[in-house]
């Protein structure tokens, strides 16, 4: 008997999904751990039950750890069990079965690095990754994967943009001009990630390289963050040449719990398929 996984109930109401429908979901996931000093615990074996409940077909994470070895020693196998820090990148860990991983590192640190990574139920395609740090302080960078979804080539670009305001200007430029120079004009793009917008002061930027907000008429803003009271929709998904059918943000303690964001998930189709 199949187990049932307990986010699913909190999550999504029956699929609306049709074959000509993409399921996208984007999460920043807080390097899969919560908590500071005696209280910090590890979360990353519920974010799996997490990306498998979302049941997207392309999943878009921030703040993924590739490895850190001062966190695996701290949960060690020894000390917790099968809650352990897993041995493999925690893209691959989170992928569920027959998804494809695309990952890029953002920022490396003393004890490990971190970055953007893709999951796919599609298969992927060419891997690229774009530095956009803007200043000594932080790392940042664009994961940019092609995706073959049914005979359309998707460009996905997953994002995770700086606490500045002045900086994240100038990242949103560099996205839009990435989108307008590097990727036909006929291709539909998905750009997806944490773009710490707290003044929602984005979008327009994006506008000319044909990327408009996924929106839909019952939620034209979605508040993602924080996640116990979520009032700031700094995670979003833009497109172009597809068309926002839906759009929810899990709600909940055990959401609440697994990070300092809310998932984001959202319902396309092809824009001259309806």
């Amino acid at each position: 008997m199949p187990v049932l996984n307990p986010l699913q109930s909190t999550l999504l109401p029956p699929s609306t999904l049709t074959a000509s429908s993409l399921r996208v979901a984007t999460y920043n996931i807080h390097k899969g751990v919560r908590g500071m000093g005696p209280t910090k615990r590890l979360e990353i074996h519920n974010l799996g039950l997490a990306v498998e409940a979302m049941d997207a077909d392309l999943v878009c994470l921030q703040e993924v750890r590739h490895h850190h070895h001062q966190e695996a020693r701290a949960f060690s196998a020894t000390q917790f069990g099968h809650w352990a820090w897993p041995p493999q990148p925690q893209a691959d860990f989170l992928a569920p079965e027959g998804y494809e991983v695309a990952y890029r590192t953002n920022a490396v640190t003393r004890h490990g690095e971190h970055g953007n990574a893709l999951l796919s139920r599609w298969p992927l395609g060419e891997v690229r990754h774009h530095d956009v740090s803007d200043h000594r302080l932080e790392q940042r960078g664009l994961l940019h994967v092609t995706v073959q979804w049914h005979h359309a080539l998707l460009h996905v670009v997953v994002v995770h943009l700086g606490l500045i305001h002045a900086s994240r200007v100038r990242q949103t430029q560099r996205v839009a001009d990435m989108v307008l120079q590097d990727i036909p004009l006929d291709a539909p793009v998905i750009v997806a990630g944490d773009f710490n917008d707290w003044n929602e002061a984005l979008d327009q930027i994006l506008v000319p390289a044909g990327l408009h907000r996924a929106r839909t008429d019952d939620m034209p803003r979605a508040a993602t963050f924080p996640s116990r009271v979520p009032v700031l929709a700094l995670d979003r998904v833009y497109t172009r040449g597809l068309r926002c059918s839906q759009l929810m943000v899990p709600r909940g303690t055990a959401w609440a719990r697994m990070s300092d964001h809310l998932p984001l998930v959202a319902e396309f189709e092809l824009a001259d398929a309806v």
